[in-house]
């Protein structure tokens, strides 16, 4: 199936996307410092069926940069693009960082998401602030004039990539570049959003994925779940922090059933 790309123009900036297919749309919001590449083996899949969209979130990939890096920003410029794509609902994917921005999408605009998804998705409450900020940064390097901070993120990264695919992380690190010293700015974004007094606004049914190997995330599946009324939970078993290029079929499988 063929892939479409186009830029959307907002007051934001223009907002980069690429697109499959035809019908009922799904929006879908990768993680950072990723960009719409990160659901190129899913696109595909959800156009046999829907009108399938990847966007640049704002400040990364393609799309205008951001003024200030927060949950909030990201989120009106999602609303923004659905303004100007026409799409007055939708449903609604997030994975990772991507689904911190979904959740307050659906809790800002709550008339525009139809069903929300959201895949390796945190739940990030006082406590969870509290432990961020202590944390060490994901993917801030210091720019090595002889390259050694790319070896540096390729080694941070490693071990929630599997061994067998080194193309998985030369997409990753091609992101990364793009985004360059804001790199770790989404992750900083998460960590001081404050998830609890917006998650109650969420009125559309929901959809948890939890990836079994994803030790960012898995273990907060139960937390972010209990926070909905009666949501439809679903584990992908073994997979990890790239879970859409590992499981792309079975991760249409599950959006394509819930969105239906």
């Amino acid at each position: 199936m063929s892939l479409r790309k186009g830029y959307a123009d907002t007051p934001f900036g223009q907002l980069h996307y690429a697109e499959c297919g035809s019908g009922s749309p799904v929006v879908l919001l990768h993680q950072t410092p990723r960009s719409w590449d990160e659901y190129r083996e899913v696109l595909p899949l959800l156009g046999r069926t829907h009108r399938a969209i990847a966007m640049d979130t704002i400040g990364f990939g393609a799309s205008a940069p951001v003024a200030e890096h927060r949950i909030e920003n990201y989120a009106a410029a999602v609303v923004a693009f659905l303004d100007a794509l026409g799409l007055d609902r939708t449903a609604l994917v997030g994975h990772h960082t991507g689904g911190v921005v979904a959740i307050e999408v659906a809790a800002r605009a709550p008339e525009r998401v139809e069903r929300l998804v959201l895949s390796s998705t945190p739940y990030v409450d006082a406590a969870a602030r509290e432990m961020r900020r202590h944390r060490s940064p994901i993917d801030h390097v210091e720019v090595d004039p002889d390259g050694g901070h790319l070896t540096e993120l390729w080694r941070r990264r490693q071990a929630f990539y599997p061994p067998d695919r080194p193309d998985l992380f030369t997409r990753l690190v091609r992101d990364a570049l793009v985004v360059g010293p804001d790199m770790e700015k989404g992750h900083e974004a998460v960590s001081t959003y404050r998830m609890e007094d917006r998650i109650g606004l969420v009125r559309c049914p929901v959809l948890c994925i939890g990836a079994s190997a994803d030790p960012f995330s898995f273990p907060e599946l139960k937390s972010l779940s209990s926070r909905f009324t009666d949501p439809t939970v679903a584990v992908v078993e073994g997979g990890m922090v790239p879970l859409m290029e590992l499981h792309p079929s079975e991760v249409a499988d599950l959006i394509v059933r819930f969105a239906r």
